[in-house]
């Protein structure tokens, strides 16, 4: 066995250098750079063979077994965004700010996978009592949950080899340690060789296994790049504080789309599902006031109405502000240069305000036009018609341009109550049939004409 060599590895990059500096040459932070010991290399390691152990090569089809078995944990909307279940032997990756409900979601999904045999619970961070105080709180029986307070990765693997669960789940992979390495856990050496002795175990045996990640000050996943591309699916739970709602979104998905999503409700019991999330967002809409418009936002196959708020006042300081929460604040500071070029509408002077209600995040351009109309509705103190749907991208020269996948999105609006559309001429040509009344606009000014005349 080869002697490991010692290096320094920024902890915010893992970029690794043979001396100390100052500064990480890769990504420029400062004192980033910590002494580890490097993982001993054993030539007579066996390698765990991504084709699920083959000693050799192999044709494509000479291949057998079933190439992807799914198992639903019984949550729709985890289900949704792992793109139908959970698959045999594969490795998901959960981020999320600390107390956003990771561990509880996890909690949740083994209830249902225990019921196909013994599921494994490892937790670095509480103790039994703890853990089990949350599974109470949640209604979680247990009958086949096993529980494991452990960091030792080494006795983790023991223990879930002698075990043979269906799932397991390691909370959190921060804290779990190679006794071998010498290095701290969470340190970036620590991070990738537990993480690549996880994935291996899931490949070989064919358990389904769930890492949670700590996430950064910045919003990613802590740890090296390659944890990330190791895994094969990355989800994020997402919210704002003080909002109850919770998105639980796909980055990378190997076995699905990455544009579906799930919604939440945090409440006391835990997490609740939303099988109507456009109805939830809008629940609260106010009826008759200016700023508030509806619009249609897209993620994988499903459509969510979503309401765009806007406040438009006059400045009291020498240069405007331009605010946005739950859309690019570039965005909007272009879509309102659009406005007085174009359609002469005076916004210079004021200060802008751009907000998302419910805490969505809109991240495609067919709601521009919703962005402009709530802009000018509060400038002009002029309510929007509330039975009124507002979709469009708006491009620099003032054109309303064509926005793919209308039939869904105008399906939930009439599900929604909505009785008209105001939406690019291009899409409208290309619509079949609605139960709106489509009012098809070429330019910006023809929508705001449409809108508030």
């Amino acid at each position: 066995m080869a002697k490991a060599k010692t290096h320094y590895t920024c902890q915010a990059c893992g970029y690794q250098t043979a001396k100390w500096l100052g500064k990480c040459p890769d990504c420029g932070a400062w004192s980033s750079l910590l002494e580890e010991a490097g993982a001993k290399q054993d030539e007579k390691r066996p390698a765990w063979g991504a084709s699920g152990g083959a000693a050799k090569p192999m044709l494509l089809k000479e291949v057998s077994g079933e190439t992807e078995v799914r198992r639903r944990t019984g949550i729709a909307e985890f289900d949704r965004v792992l793109g139908g279940g959970v698959v045999s032997g594969s490795v998901v990756l959960l981020g999320g700010d600390p107390g956003i409900g990771k561990s509880t979601l996890l909690l949740a999904a083994l209830d249902r996978l225990a019921r196909h045999g013994p599921v494994l619970y490892v937790s670095g961070e509480e103790s039994l009592r703890q853990t089990k105080m949350r599974a109470e709180r949640l209604r979680v029986e247990g009958d086949a949950i096993h529980l494991f307070a452990e960091t030792d990765a080494e006795r983790v693997l023991a223990a879930t080899e002698a075990l043979k669960p269906q799932a397991l789940v390691v909370d959190s992979i921060q804290t779990m340690y190679l006794p071998e390495l010498g290095n701290a856990p969470g340190s970036i050496t620590q991070v990738r060789e537990v993480a690549g002795r996880l994935m291996a175990y899931a490949k070989r045996t064919g358990v389904p296994t769930f890492i949670v990640g700590h996430v950064t000050k910045e919003g990613s996943i802590a740890g090296p790049r390659v944890l990330e591309h190791m895994v094969d699916t990355v989800l994020y739970f997402e919210g704002e504080r003080g909002h109850p709602f919770r998105i639980l979104r796909a980055h990378k998905n190997r076995f699905g789309s990455t544009n579906e999503i799930g919604v939440f409700e945090m409440k006391g019991a835990g997490l609740v599902e939303v099988s109507d999330p456009s109805a939830l967002f809008l629940s609260e809409r106010p009826v008759g006031k200016s700023g508030s418009v509806v619009t249609s936002t897209l993620n994988g196959t499903r459509p969510l109405l979503v309401e765009v708020q806007a406040l438009v006042a006059p400045t009291g300081y020498g240069t405007a502000r331009r605010t946005a929460i739950g859309v690019d604040g570039n965005r909007v500071a272009l879509l309102a240069a659009v406005l007085e070029k174009k359609e002469e509408i005076p916004l210079v002077g004021c200060d802008l305000f751009v907000n998302v209600a419910g805490g969505m995040q809109l991240n495609e351009p067919a709601c521009d036009l919703a962005v402009c109309a709530a802009l000018v509705s509060s400038l002009q103190n002029r309510p929007m018609d509330p039975h009124t749907l507002v979709l469009g991208e708006v491009g620099l020269a003032g054109e309303v341009r064509a926005v793919g996948q209308m039939e869904p999105r105008l399906v939930e609006a009439a599900k929604m109550g909505f009785q008209r559309v105001v939406m690019p001429a291009g899409s409208a040509r290309r619509l079949e049939g609605s139960k709106l009344k489509v009012v098809g606009v070429e330019t910006l000014g023809d929508a705001l004409r449409a809108m508030f005349d």
